[in-house]
């Protein structure tokens, strides 16, 4: 699989993935047997319903706001700021305006 980042080169997350008008992109950063990075944009109102994985998956927000929703407690989180969702618990993500955000899921 291609990554959206070349390797042994510097870059800034915010800057490899555009918005989508009314959408969600997903870009995966790298994607291992032992965990993925994954790189996000939502448009604002956009949101990924309840759900839960089965591991720890760390929440940075890159740009803009988010709500994330743990096991029924709003968090609402800004640009720099991270949440760690822990795993087998629901959680799900809205966007209270247009933002980007990076996922790291270690599976081991």
């Amino acid at each position: 699989m291609e990554s959206a980042i070349n390797h042994s080169e510097g870059f800034e997350f915010a800057n490899k993935i555009e918005y989508s008008e009314n959408g969600i992109i997903s870009k995966k950063i790298i994607q291992q047997a032992k965990g993925n990075i994954t790189l996000f944009s939502f448009d604002k109102g956009q949101e990924l319903s309840e759900h839960s994985a089965p591991f720890d998956a760390l929440v940075q927000i890159l740009e803009g706001k988010a709500e994330i929703i743990i096991n029924k407690q709003p968090h609402t989180l800004n640009s720099n700021q991270s949440i760690i969702m822990p795993a087998n618990i629901p959680h799900a993500v809205k966007a209270i305006e247009r933002f980007k955000m990076l996922l790291t899921m270690i599976k081991e």
